[in-house]
């Protein structure tokens, strides 16, 4: 067993290999070598459409909306549909904050989590009831952070909020590092239901879903602290 060290955290805006981590190539190629045969992707394609319906809305500490790449610096129409939901879930009261979650990433001059915060500004919701993840480079950094923050603030329970199919992958991420969450979709958020964008978006989580578990089960496998400390 490797001595316990700090958790890998991507640099500011990561190209795809420097997000990956220790072990994350490996798990990649073993990902994608058992996905050679379907069967696991065709799994985890179940979980990811069942999923997507969400959970039944029950209250909460805070809603989380997770971060989106920007265009420019303005949120896609994706990140829009993810925040436009928290502020509908933040107006039936279902909890008194919102955080969003998202580091700076691609050509962008700020990061995500701002870009997030601001947009709801403009909608009229109060700065105070609004916290802001600034660190995180994809989903699961997202999460890792904002744990932390749940931690540091005594609360318990998140309301997660992500599009329909990426509710399967950051619900289970979260489970991993041992958030309460209940999964919220934002209906209206594009690729629309039953085109090929939809079906394509359907696929790739379904890979990713695999990806993760097998990473997790393979870094149990060879005893890497390190790795495990970045999802559990």
């Amino acid at each position: 067993m490797e001595p316990e060290s700090t958790p890998y955290v991507a640099p500011a805006r990561s190209s795809f290999w420097q997000k990956l981590g220790p072990g994350g190539f490996a798990s990649l190629g073993l990902a994608l070598f058992s996905g050679l045969t379907l069967i696991p992707v065709l799994y985890r394609l179940r979980q990811v459409l069942d999923r997507a319906e969400g959970d039944a809305p029950h209250a909460a500490d805070a809603i989380l909306v997770l971060g989106r790449k920007l265009e420019g610096d303005a949120p896609t129409a994706v990140f829009e549909a993810r925040l436009a939901h928290a502020e509908e879930l933040w107006h039936a009261g279902l909890a008194p904050r919102i955080i969003v979650a998202g580091g700076l990433t691609g050509a962008a001059s700020r990061t995500e989590a701002e870009a997030g915060v601001a947009w709801l500004l403009d909608r009229g919701l109060d700065t105070g009831l609004l916290h802001a993840e600034g660190k995180s480079q994809h989903t699961l950094e997202n999460l890792f952070y904002v744990r932390d923050l749940m931690n540091a603030q005594g609360w318990r329970e998140l309301i997660l909020v992500s599009d329909p199919l990426h509710l399967a992958r950051a619900g289970a991420m979260a489970r991993g590092l041992n958030l309460h969450v209940r999964c919220s979709p934002a209906t209206q958020a594009p690729p629309a239901r039953g085109t090929r964008g939809w079906v394509g978006r359907a696929l790739f989580e379904a890979f990713y879903l695999h990806w993760y578990h097998l990473g997790v089960a393979y870094s149990r496998f060879i005893g890497s602290r390190r790795q495990l400390q970045r999802v559990s």
